[in-house]
């Protein structure tokens, strides 16, 4: 797999980062997992063709990580011109939330004739599933959101893609980083041992080897964080960066 950050900043920017958005190209398809409102002008800044967007992987439905969609789907509706189908894979509740988001940001166009076909798959946490030949298994995590808030796992068949989505340490997430190449875990605040909805890096540091992920990278970072990279690295986590390329 190869990993290109989008975005990987917080809800409100911090450090001038887009927000969530990871581009994972795979030998089967080119997914993105979350798309939030920032991240289509992010992806044309990274020179990251939409139209190569196979699938987009939601971990739940706050605007930071799916506020981006109805730009997308309306870029491709009336400037790229798109002409292949695109998926939408999402927590229960995704379709109606896309549709009432669709509707506030551009009224009617809920019954637009699209000119290319796009669809919605609600994944239920805990029941494995699969997006385009790649299997995923998501797991409910402590995050309100209005629908189930997740953390997911997806496989090629041969490498392990997880991330944390937004949330509060929950052991929910032990299952979902073992034994993954990859496990992208949010890392809101440097430290305090209850945030609601989010994981500090206080209470991080001290559960890195019992996620028992391959490499472990702190993302969704506010400017507490962010002023203490290097505590991080030495640590021996990764740190996610917007522009940064991964292979693994």
């Amino acid at each position: 797999m190869k990993l290109t950050i989008v975005g990987c900043g917080d809800a409100f920017g911090s450090g001038g980062r887009a927000n969530t958005c990871f581009w994972l190209e795979t030998a089967k398809a080119t997914l993105v997992v979350d798309f939030g409102a920032s991240a289509l002008p992010a992806l044309k800044a990274l020179k990251l063709d939409p139209n190569r967007i196979d699938a987009v992987v939601l971990s739940h439905l706050h605007g930071d990580h799916f506020g981006g969609l109805p730009f997308l789907l309306l870029d491709a509706q009336f400037l790229s011109r798109r002409d292949k189908p695109l998926l939408i894979a999402g927590p229960p509740g995704t379709r109606a939330r896309l549709d009432a988001l669709l509707e506030v940001f551009f009224p009617k166009s809920t019954g637009s004739k699209w000119k290319f076909a796009w669809s919605v798959a609600e994944i239920t946490p805990g029941i494995p599933d699969e997006v385009l030949g790649h299997a995923i298994v998501t797991a409910e995590v402590v995050h309100q959101s209005g629908a189930p808030s997740t953390a997911l796992r997806l496989s090629d068949g041969a490498k392990t893609f997880a991330y944390s989505g937004d949330t509060e340490w929950t052991e929910a997430l032990l299952p979902i980083a073992k034994g993954a190449d990859l496990f992208i875990c949010e890392c809101y605040a440097y430290e305090g041992t209850k945030i609601s909805g989010h994981i500090s890096w206080e209470i991080l540091k001290g559960r890195l080897a019992d996620l028992g992920a391959k490499r472990v990278m702190a993302t969704h970072m506010n400017s507490t964080v962010l002023a203490k990279l290097d505590e991080l690295r030495a640590a021996g986590a990764l740190v996610a960066a917007d522009g940064l390329v991964l292979d693994f």
